[in-house]
């Protein structure tokens, strides 16, 4: 499939309705494409917790125009094969897949953990530069309780 109008006609199909029925689900299931427009734009939301993220998104079911309510489930999981060969792969298959690239890893956290919110130094630089203070930043900081 490479719209999702298509993917809406096949639920029309499948489903009874009108392809306008199903459109929203399968535009949210290929966003991302508007970010990478090659197959591997799915693996944001083309697998098994991406088809419950849909029911959290749209809710457990619609009503098409015939009156019969669809579980979205149904809906994505028709999205999900016609688009993966016939399987629902988990998302653990796509990540799985990724190629650890060296920023992805080994993460930091700027600055010392316990450092206090706002930096002392700024006050004492102002009181040495103000003459208050001869002491070092270390006599300082402790002469206040810091």
């Amino acid at each position: 499939m490479a719209h999702p109008l298509h993917h809406a006609e096949s639920s029309a199909r499948k489903f009874g309705g009108k392809p306008s029925d199903y459109q929203a689900v399968h535009d949210w299931f290929d966003a991302s494409k508007e970010h990478l427009a090659i197959f591997t734009h799915r693996a944001l939301r083309h697998h098994t917790q991406g088809i419950f993220e849909a029911e959290r998104v749209f809710g457990l079911s619609l009503t098409n125009e015939a009156g019969r309510e669809i579980p979205i489930r149904w809906i994505g999981e028709q999205h999900v094969r016609e688009d993966c060969q016939g399987r629902i792969p988990s998302l653990a298959d796509w990540l799985g897949r990724i190629q650890p690239e060296p920023w992805m890893a080994n993460g930091h956290i700027d600055g010392p953990a316990h450092e206090p919110v706002g930096d002392p130094r700024t006050k004492w630089l102002a009181e040495v530069a103000e003459g208050k203070t001869i002491l070092g930043l270390k006599d300082w900081m402790e002469a206040r309780g810091s």
